[in-house]
């Protein structure tokens, strides 16, 4: 029996040539969605014939609601080694196997500081003056070495930002819940308390996975503690911040810009403030989009499906 296969939220329409499907398309039907579905509805309509569901990263939700509308779902797969939009114990109760994907590297650290390089020198808008035939400069730089980089969260990515900061000449400082003054000295970083974090920051960076415990973690109070000069970077998620209290303090000068790469919603809408604020940087949630990444996600997920229908599943999640 051919099995059917949907690949979620392919928007660049770059999965099938990002790696080599040969492995599993005499079994499997594939059927490429470039689009969001507009509701869970939707959703669960457009899923429901499918065997095999390939998501990429938490572009599509499958709560419990949906995963129950899908009877004939039995393979569910995740760009990744962790979805906080898969809830995997509700799949494992509908027999449905979630399996993961390697990943590459740390690419999301380059958007850090593509964005902190952004906000300081403007790049890019001295690059669209120039195109659109300005001779000269309007911007005047912020030099960022010598300045003090706060990272919220230190693990593997955390750690790699430490390192590039180190080279351009940043002090870094570092907090989260678990961190030791021992581990943070390892990471390259001098641990502070969560308060002085803010406080100390020129620039702040986000590296903490969202949960009940971070969503919201920086609020009022927290973006109240920072200097009217600082910068914050969110390349983690959105709802790590509390949204309404960034825009007013971006709009009051209360913090001098933001570096945005997520977003409480994705695609971030039309008429969001961020798109029209001249403190925020804005990027489409660039920060795992690379070549190498891709040819590994769905490298993986070839392997994964071929996995799984030969019996014996690999990179299985919760299992």
């Amino acid at each position: 029996m051919r099995r059917r296969c949907a690949v979620l939220d392919d928007y660049q329409k770059v999965a099938l040539t990002s790696a080599d499907w040969s492995a599993v398309t005499a079994d499997v039907d594939v059927t490429v969605f470039d689009t969001p579905f507009a509701s869970a509805a939707d959703a669960a309509r457009a899923l429901a014939p499918f065997d095999i569901v390939c998501a990429m990263r938490e572009r599509t939700p499958f709560p419990p609601e949906l995963i129950a509308a899908l009877p004939n779902l039995k393979l569910l797969i995740t760009t990744g080694m962790a979805n906080s939009a898969i809830d995997v114990p509700a799949a494992r109760a509908h027999g449905v196997t979630v399996c993961g994907t390697g990943a590459v590297g740390t690419p999301t650290a380059g958007i850090v500081f593509g964005l902190i390089l952004e906000l300081t020198r403007r790049i890019g808008y001295e690059n669209a003056r120039m195109k659109a035939g300005a001779a000269l400069q309007e911007t005047i730089g912020d030099d960022i070495e010598g300045k003090t980089l706060g990272i919220l969260g230190v693990g593997k990515l955390g750690t790699r930002v430490a390192t590039i900061a180190r080279a351009f000449g940043l002090s870094v400082v570092a907090w989260s819940q678990n961190l030791t003054a021992e581990a943070a000295a390892a990471a390259g970083a001098t641990r502070v308390d969560r308060d002085a974090l803010f406080a100390e920051s020129d620039i702040l960076t986000l590296h903490v996975r969202l949960s009940e415990r971070t969503r919201g973690f920086v609020g009022a109070r927290e973006i109240g503690l920072m200097k009217p000069s600082a910068l914050l970077i969110n390349t983690a998620r959105g709802p790590i911040v509390d949204e309404a209290a960034l825009v007013a303090a971006l709009r009051d000068g209360r913090i001098a810009g933001a570096g945005l790469d997520v977003y409480d919603t994705e695609p971030l809408p039309l008429d969001h403030p961020f798109r029209s604020l001249a403190n925020v940087v804005t990027t489409p949630h660039l920060g795992y989009v690379t070549r190498q990444n891709y040819a590994r996600y769905f490298g993986d997920t070839v392997e994964n499906i071929r996995a799984f229908l030969d019996g014996a599943p690999v990179r299985v999640l919760g299992g």
